[in-house]
């Protein structure tokens, strides 16, 4: 990771200007907001969230003093994602808030989710991967023996997808792969 120096000192609600030592680029800028740790923790409470919180709850979490205090932290995060060209905002939805992408970075959402998506492993596959982790070195017959079906076909994935290696053979009857 590169080190970086500031080139000038911040100042509170300053810009804080970065620069590699020694460097003929120009500095890169990055807008500095002061925070208080009220809304950072709003900010964490709703990032977390898998569905929208009530705003008793926010405030709960965010230790606030109460939903009024929260609703006035909303406000003031929603503007310093707007000022900042951030790619969230916060939405009140089905009786609570959650923080969402905004709509125009939808399909590029929608194609890092497909593309985690294709990484899932199916429940065969990780029972497969979990057996040989806890026993390895170990053989297909081994595999089939513990699982009680043909692992084949999961073995084939988990080599394709470089999850597992073969590692030699066996000293066993027929020489098995390990």
């Amino acid at each position: 990771m590169p080190s970086a120096t500031f080139a000038t000192k911040p100042r509170r609600g300053g810009i804080a200007f970065l620069q590699k030592p020694h460097s003929r680029e120009k500095p890169l800028v990055i807008a500095s907001y002061l925070r208080s740790h009220e809304v950072s923790r709003l900010e964490a409470a709703l990032f977390v969230a898998r569905e929208p919180l009530p705003i008793r709850r926010l405030a709960k979490l965010a230790r606030l003093s109460d939903a009024t205090r929260a609703r006035s932290l909303l406000r003031k995060l929603n503007t310093l994602f707007d000022k900042s060209g951030t790619a969230f905002r916060i939405e009140h939805l089905a009786g609570g808030f959650q923080l969402i992408t905004r709509p125009q970075f939808g399909p590029w959402v929608r194609r890092t989710l497909d593309y985690t998506a294709e990484n899932r492993l199916s429940n065969a596959a990780m029972e497969t991967l979990s057996i040989i982790a806890y026993r390895q070195p170990v053989t297909r017959a081994e595999i089939e023996a513990i699982r009680g079906v043909g692992s084949e076909e999961m073995l084939r994935q988990l080599l394709d997808r470089d999850l597992i290696a073969i590692g030699g053979r066996s000293d066993d009857l027929g020489r098995p792969n390990f």
